[in-house]
């Protein structure tokens, strides 16, 4: 038998089995899958965004639960255990140059780090998110204007933009995640914007406008949920990106300020006794590097899931 017949005979087959389920009654069963189950299904396939999830979850219990997982007061000073090294009895992973817990200096840092990139994330995505669908849905001379502004913003680098914001500011935690939320505002623009110039010229926008639905409705309950996938993605990434921008800011001495337990403030206070006890820098820097590469398999997970055509 052919291929051919064989196709034809399993057409066939397949026309008597519908024609019997419509005689019988009885509806033809179709399955239907979601797309978020099937970007589900396929992160799931991925080992390496499955594996930084499961990471960045049990991190994320772990600073929830500090106050009683820290073995120790992260600022209590004991200078009879000044650079102790790792492996010490009570001290894990060390002490610093006032004696004080590494591991529990760590885990309340990791606790200010996630709070800070989240938040930071949270504040510049929903800045962009309403710009970018003011200047995409209008039009005209906003959308010039507010592209302007937002190409003068990337033009500068971004940590030394965060710097300046910082500077004319004063130092300090909240000035910092201030800082690093305004400069990733233009990101989170251009990415809403350039889907709102596609969907807005889509029949399901055209038909919201004839039966008079609110510009605020359409743009919240039709435009936006479409921009959901990209918006994720960047999201994810940008996390770690604003977690590493926050720590150097407050290795320059203008994010969070001593005795705060923060990786970025555990790496500046490290480093001038980076040739005699480098346990004291290496581990928040471990910290950084695990979180930020967790962060960013995780996104290209996500990104890949969305859209399985960036695969090939």
């Amino acid at each position: 038998m052919s291929s051919t017949d064989a196709k034809s005979t399993h057409l066939e087959a397949a026309d008597a089995r519908y024609k019997t389920q419509q005689a019988a009654g009885a509806e033809p069963h179709v399955q239907v899958r979601s797309p978020t189950r099937q970007a589900l299904q396929r992160l799931r396939r991925d080992r390496a965004a499955v594996a930084s999830a499961i990471f960045l979850l049990l991190l994320i219990i772990i600073s929830i639960l500090a106050p009683v997982l820290a073995p120790q007061d992260p600022i209590e000073i004991n200078l009879g255990q000044r650079l102790a090294p790792p492996a010490t009895q009570g001290y894990p992973l060390g002490a610093d140059d006032l004696g004080r817990d590494i591991l529990s200096r760590l885990i309340w840092g990791g606790r200010v780090s996630l709070v800070v990139g989240f938040s930071a994330v949270l504040v510049a995505m929903v800045l962009g998110v309403l710009v970018g669908l003011i200047g995409g849905y209008f039009g005209g001379w906003l959308d010039s204007l507010i592209m302007r502004l937002i190409d003068i913003l990337m033009a500068f680098p971004a940590i030394l933009l965060a710097i300046a914001i910082v500077a004319s500011l004063g130092p300090g935690l909240r000035n910092a995640m201030l800082a690093v939320s305004i400069v990733g505002v233009p990101y989170y623009a251009r990415i809403v914007r350039g889907s709102v110039l596609s969907l807005r010229e889509q029949e399901f926008v055209y038909a919201a406008r004839m039966i008079g639905v609110p510009v605020f409705r359409i743009l919240i309950q039709h435009v936006l949920p479409n921009c959901l996938g990209p918006l994720i993605v960047a999201a994810t990434l940008d996390v770690g990106w604003m977690i590493m921008m926050a720590a150097g800011l407050s290795f320059l001495g203008l994010g969070a300020q001593p005795p705060t337990a923060e990786w970025g403030v555990m790496l500046s206070q490290g480093r001038q006794f980076i040739r005699i006890a480098p346990h004291i820098s290496i581990m928040p820097g471990a910290a950084i590097f695990l979180v930020v590469l967790a962060l960013n398999l995780l996104g290209d997970g996500l990104r890949d899931a969305m859209d399985p055509r960036l695969r090939e």
